[in-house]
């Protein structure tokens, strides 16, 4: 019984703290040292149904020089335009992080 019970609690963690979200929207924009990623996700409730809440996620290209020596190539972390001076290793993380700010998942 005492281990079906810490199962039980275990799965139920499991659900509570797991997060949910749906993509509205992601696109990539410019080029050269314009050049953006763009996600946009819809949050959840706790009881997993979609909120009206959006998360708008954003990463621009990281350049480095300047004038002809100026190289663009990889991408700088993600931001929640929210709260823009954040940075993400991922859209994911950014999006788990932006709809817990709102007391969503």
């Amino acid at each position: 019984m005492k281990k079906l019970f810490i199962g039980f609690v275990f799965a139920l963690s499991t659900i509570i703290s797991a997060h949910a979200y749906q993509v509205l929207s992601s696109r990539e924009l410019g080029k050269g040292d314009a050049k953006n990623q763009n996600v946009v996700v819809k949050c959840t409730t706790d009881m997993g149904k979609l909120s009206n809440q959006t998360c708008s996620l954003r990463r621009y290209v990281k350049c480095t020089g300047t004038g002809v020596r100026k190289n663009c190539g990889g991408w700088q972390g993600w931001r929640d335009l929210r709260n823009p001076e954040k940075q993400f290793s991922d859209w994911k993380t950014a999006a788990n992080e932006c709809c817990r700010a709102m007391g969503l998942r």
